[in-house]
């Protein structure tokens, strides 16, 4: 995971809308015309190059189709009715680098609203990272693609007097490389080590995926040792990973101990 934080600056403090609402420059309008220019009404970034790296042969897109996704389940419990459309799958969607809004701050709401122009707009951003992307090669993109749309770009202060002065679009543009993507073949030992602990376990081969959206904090090791790793989850899909009432079922937390001790007693693959 890689992450942004965008700041569009208007007025120095906020100002009265009915005095100057025609007059002074809301920021909010500047940073929601940024956003909405790195997407299509489909879902894709538009950035150019955002996409570049990845690509699916045939033997990947068999692994892909093999993960059993019930789509119309998917959508009923997330209540959307149509995904976006960067992948055919949920499957071939996460093999792509994303660009996602995770926040966005303005001023005030509900009852504490206000009539102002605030004096600035702040959005954050995550970009999940896939093995084929470099992290700052995509914070580039972003980076250049927010100069193109008219403004100066300034890095870790607020704007000085000369460049409020100077300059009729600012925005604050600061970022973070958490660390990188990995991925282990399957047909890897570690790969065969672990179906095989669980075909022990449950007596069918697994669903294996390919690629999994989590930020796994054991990332800096496996990269830096340069050791493969495979992660094996052990929650219910549907624990509403960082959002309000995350959760996991008392029968998820029991298997994910069978699987745990399944997996610590299976026998290691000797090297070939």
């Amino acid at each position: 995971i890689a992450t942004i934080t965008v700041t569009a600056f208007g007025p120095r403090v906020a100002q009265h809308s009915g005095h100057w609402g025609n007059y002074v420059p809301n920021p909010v309008f500047r940073l929601a015309r940024v956003l909405a220019s790195a997407k299509d009404e489909h879902g894709r970034v538009t950035i150019p190059g955002f996409y570049d790296g990845v690509s699916l042969d045939e033997e990947t897109r068999a692994i892909l189709e093999a993960v059993p996704d019930d789509i119309p389940a998917l959508h009923a419990r997330m209540g959307i009715a149509e995904p976006d459309r960067v992948g055919a799958s949920p499957q071939e969607a996460i093999q792509y680098p994303s660009f996602n809004v995770r926040g966005i701050r303005a001023a005030w709401v509900g009852n504490e609203s206000r009539t102002i122009v605030p004096p600035e707009a702040v959005a954050e951003i995550d970009v999940r990272l896939v093995r084929e992307s470099d992290p700052d090669r995509l914070l580039g993109l972003i980076r250049g693609h927010v100069e193109s749309q008219g403004f100066h770009v300034i890095s870790g202060r607020g704007p000085t007097d000369e460049e409020r002065a100077t300059h009729p679009r600012i925005m604050r543009f600061d970022t973070s490389v958490n660390y990188a993507a990995f991925r282990t073949a399957f047909d890897s030992e570690p790969g065969r080590w672990l179906t095989g602990a669980m075909e022990r376990l449950f007596g069918e081969t697994p669903i294996r995926v390919r690629t999994s959206g989590g930020s796994i904090p054991i990332s800096p090791f496996v990269t830096t040792l340069n050791l493969p790793a495979v992660i094996v989850p052990t929650v219910n899909p549907d624990n509403n990973q960082h959002s309000p009432n995350e959760n996991i079922r008392v029968f998820d937390f029991l298997r994910g101990i069978r699987i745990i001790a399944a997996v610590l007693s299976q026998p290691m693959i000797e090297a070939s």
